[in-house]
């Protein structure tokens, strides 16, 4: 397994991993292996992806808290340009962890990838002018599954980096901004989501 590093159970949470892949550079620029199966299996994760995503995100966008509820899917994540902070919170409701969050920098320099499993909410924060962001998906995009879970929560307690504001009883971003005065830029069904309490569960 020499193309990839493995940390298992991230934040003390089973099935989260963060994978830095080895990064093999000279005065040309570099090569990285982003995905090998083979790597892959050999640390222990059996997965089978059927679906590249990528998105583009300007400064302050929050995109998640995000699930799909009859069709989960696992989640292989990484920003290639820019700098965002990447969440997952544990939805699984047998799980030891139910309602922990773990959250990991993922940047266009330290090429980290993060592995969500099935049974949690994940969303990103951006925390550059601009962040292209991709990701790989063991089930395909199902319309009218997806689910979400409020970013705000305060029982969960997610500590959003370069962020301010005070919770106002939702998850509407109204009064929230980052530290440089960037306002925060969510959709208008990420203001909407639920909290724990009330979300749903695997």
């Amino acid at each position: 397994m020499g193309q990839i590093t493995v940390e298992k159970n991230v934040g003390g949470i089973e099935g989260l991993c963060v994978i830095t892949p080895a990064v093999h550079g000279d005065n040309r620029g570099y090569f990285m292996e982003t995905y090998s199966q083979r790597d892959m299996e050999e640390a222990g994760i059996n997965i089978v992806f059927v679906q590249d995503n990528q998105s583009c995100s300007t400064k302050g966008v929050l995109r998640g808290l995000h699930f799909q509820k009859q069709f989960p899917q696992t989640k292989l994540v990484r920003a290639i340009k820019g700098r965002v902070f990447d969440v997952a919170v544990d939805l699984r409701s047998g799980s030891a962890t139910y309602g922990k969050w773990y959250g990991v920098e993922l940047t266009e320099e330290n090429k980290k990838q993060f592995l969500i499993p099935k049974g949690f909410a994940h969303g990103f924060l951006v925390l550059t002018d601009v962040a292209e962001f991709c990701y790989k998906c063991d089930d395909f995009y199902h319309a009218n599954d997806e689910g979400g879970l409020a970013w705000n929560d305060p029982a969960i307690g997610i500590k959003w980096p370069e962020l301010v504001g005070e919770y106002k009883g939702s998850a509407d971003s109204e009064g929230y901004t980052l530290e440089d005065g960037t306002p925060l830029n969510l959709s208008d069904k990420d203001k909407k989501w639920e909290t724990l309490e009330n979300t749903f569960k695997f």
